[in-house]
């Protein structure tokens, strides 16, 4: 009767962990679907200012629903599907990019204990996730049957593992200081001695830089350069599928903005003590913004580079730069630690 009994207690407990953390999950969704709504509009609104012309103003007040216009105009349109294409690929590669973008949150904390899986390998998952969107991205060129698609998706693989590289070291030196793969840690740990920009400042650089690159972001929009290749990867996919893929892009670039903010910036840690009264979820909306609109700002000052420069930069000026920084790092820390 006691083992009886036991069983039904693990089931119901293990039940109810299971509903606490699709209640989350879905909370988290939406949530970050709302956010990439929003930080569309923004990116619109930046651009055009910086471009000296209205953003969208017509449809709500202020332009405040064009976002949802258009996702219920990407949804009424038909999804045509080439008739040469892979249809079966076809159609999952924007479902992977669109899965893969939410699945970096699930290690992302807003605040202290606001997070799906606070797990001790956090940034390992998210170097892994992200480094999973070149498949999506090589799959939905070979499918779509089509030069220029194909020519997109090779770009990409060759973008991302240029600069994966730097981006892999760059993180290795704020593990390096912080002692721990953990991102509440690593907040918690920037929350006592200060933030990691200012001594990692070098490393900060580069890693923005290859955020970049890894989201496929202007000046590194190679992939999808409608100058040559119409639009890359994507240019046989329509409606929905459009949608996912852009979708998936944008909670990348967010994703990525967060990691900066917790790797850099302290996360939610206040930039003085005495603003303790502040949430810790505002500060860390702020800096998100902060770092998102640098995004926009890039996008529009900047000229595309070339595909050889881009190479040239990641291979032989970046690379050579962060492994020199992180041997720096490595013994001025052995050095000071063995001091003591």
């Amino acid at each position: 009767m006691s083992n009886f009994l036991d069983i039904i207690t693990n089931i119901s407990y293990n039940t109810q962990m299971i509903l606490i953390f699709a209640v989350k999950s879905v909370v988290v969704i939406l949530l970050l679907l709302g956010v990439t709504a929003f930080y569309i509009l923004v990116e619109r609104n930046i651009l055009g200012s910086i471009q000296r012309r209205k953003g969208p103003n017509n449809v709500g007040a202020y332009g405040l629903l064009q976002s949802v216009s258009d996702g219920f105009k990407l949804i009424a349109k038909e999804n045509i599907i080439p008739s040469a294409a892979n249809p079966g690929i076809f159609i999952f590669a924007p479902i992977v990019t669109f899965f893969l973008g939410i699945a970096v949150w699930a290690v992302i904390p807003f605040t202290e204990g606001s997070v799906i899986s606070n797990i001790n390998l956090g940034v390992l998952y998210l170097y892994a996730v992200s480094s999973l969107g070149v498949f999506a991205i090589i799959m939905s060129g070979w499918s779509s049957n089509s030069k220029y698609a194909f020519l997109g998706a090779t770009r990409s693989a060759m973008q991302m593992v240029a600069y994966e590289v730097s981006f892999g070291l760059s993180l290795l030196t704020v593990f390096m200081f912080t002692g721990s793969l953990n991102l509440t840690a690593i907040v918690n740990y920037q929350n006592e001695v200060g933030y990691l920009f200012f001594p990692l400042f070098p490393m900060f650089l580069v890693f923005f830089i290859s955020i970049l690159a890894e989201t496929n972001r202007h000046p590194f929009d190679l992939p999808e350069a409608e100058a040559e290749l119409v639009s890359g990867y994507n240019v046989e996919y329509s409606s929905m599928v459009f949608a996912l893929f852009f979708l998936g892009e944008y909670l990348s670039i967010l994703a990525m903005s967060g990691l900066c903010v917790i790797l850099f910036f302290g996360g939610w840690s206040p930039l003085l003590s005495i603003l303790d009264f502040i949430p810790g979820v505002i500060w860390f909306a702020l800096k998100l913004f902060i770092i998102g609109s640098i995004f926009v700002i890039v996008r529009g000052v900047l000229p595309r580079f070339r595909f050889d420069q881009l190479m040239f930069l990641g291979w032989k000026f970046l690379l050579p730069i962060t492994l020199g920084w992180t041997i720096f790092i490595a013994g001025f820390l052995f050095f000071f630690t063995s001091s003591l």
